[in-house]
């Protein structure tokens, strides 16, 4: 029986225009046997814009909604999945060769960890790259441990959300993505590190497209008050989570 890995994709009409360089990246993807991808494509919208970009391949699936920002759309993706683990990758992102094997073999080997991150390489619009300094050291990351530093380096992770593989059951437990404008994925991240151990690969997993229409790009992103309130709602879950004492696995 074939196992499955879902990738989760939010896109907008502005990223269509990406999904065949993210496609490309899962093509490129080698995985044991008795293992595959399948591939969803949630638009945050019902516009005729995305369709168009969506790859004719039966291992992609293609789904509309109305607009709720990019953690609503990933969540509701989950809806009709069966596989045991959750691949998240944007549509202006692209994967390394090996980054989904790598990931599998870190939860397959290890019930105890409960997801994984990976170094990330900003890919510019010349098409170069820039590394980020600070990346921990390749092994397990403990609990708690993601909250604390992101809190004393100006609400910056250690790791990378965009890069999260996760166990579906997990991401299920905590509700999935939360509901914000923005951040979610820093949000589920410190969430899963609330009441789980996660891992971090050091070999690069993701080239995160710098351009100039991503939303993480715009003004309202960086906006005073409403930043101040994204980062407040995003610790508070993190402490309440590790304050109830729940651990994954149980």
């Amino acid at each position: 029986m074939t196992r499955r890995i879902i990738i989760v994709t939010a896109v907008h009409a502005p990223s269509a225009e990406f999904l065949g360089d993210a496609y490309k990246s899962l093509c490129a993807q080698e995985l044991p046997a008795g293992w595959a991808w399948q591939w969803v494509i949630q638009e945050d919208g019902t516009t005729d814009r995305v369709r168009p970009y969506v790859p004719d391949d039966e291992r992609v699936t293609f789904r509309q909604g109305r607009p709720g920002g990019p953690g609503v759309a990933r969540t509701i993706a989950l809806a009709g999945t069966d596989g045991p683990y959750v691949k998240v990758l944007d549509a202006d992102d692209r994967l390394t060769e090996g980054a989904l094997a790598r990931d599998l073999a870190v939860l397959e080997a290890d019930r105890g960890i409960g997801w994984t991150t990976s170094r990330v390489l900003d890919l510019l619009p010349d098409g170069s790259t820039v590394g980020f300094p600070g990346d921990p050291d390749e092994g397990p990351i403990e609990r708690g441990t993601v909250l604390g530093s992101w809190r004393t380096n100006d609400f910056l992770a250690p790791v990378h959300p965009a890069t999260l593989f996760v166990r579906r059951d997990l991401l299920l437990a905590l509700g999935g993505w939360m509901a914000l404008p923005a951040s979610e994925d820093t949000g589920l991240l410190l969430a899963l590190n609330a009441v789980s151990r996660g891992w971090f690969t050091r070999e690069v997993g993701l080239l995160y497209r710098k351009w100039e229409g991503q939303v993480t790009g715009q003004a309202a992103h960086t906006a005073t008050a409403e930043r101040e309130a994204r980062m407040a709602v995003v610790e508070e879950r993190a402490r309440a989570l590790a304050a109830l004492g729940w651990r994954y696995p149980a």
